[in-house]
């Protein structure tokens, strides 16, 4: 089993950064890929970025594109998503998900990210 904890979010200002993380355990070698995803206020989730576990492939939506990296470091099998120029439009709840290279099956609880001066 594998299981996905996400965290790091808060409150910003825009044109700020922020750095959320994705920690993961137990079967870690069953992970193809990990992504985050983002529910905002009265919206539905979508997809913001993706890196496969390898390291080797990532993926990003082109709203965030040029902002966001997507970063992974193995020695703590953790999954970074850095944020630059914050927008109020990134305000939502972030959640990180585990691919088994058929589906994402395990996510994370979400991270609230509120942009707002």
């Amino acid at each position: 089993q594998v299981q996905v904890v996400d965290f790091g979010g808060g409150l910003v200002q825009p044109g700020e950064s922020l750095r959320l993380s994705c920690a993961a355990f137990g079967r870690t070698p069953l992970i193809y890929a990990v992504g985050w995803f983002r529910q905002p206020p009265g919206k539905e989730r979508e997809f913001v970025a993706s890196i496969t576990w390898s390291g080797g492939s990532t993926d990003y939506a082109d709203s965030v594109k040029g902002r966001f990296t997507i970063a992974k470091d193995s020695a703590k099998n953790t999954v970074y998503l850095q944020m630059n120029s914050l927008k109020p439009d990134d305000t939502a709840v972030y959640y990180c998900a585990s691919n088994n290279n058929k589906e994402y099956d395990h996510w994370g609880q979400g991270t609230q990210v509120t942009v707002a001066s």
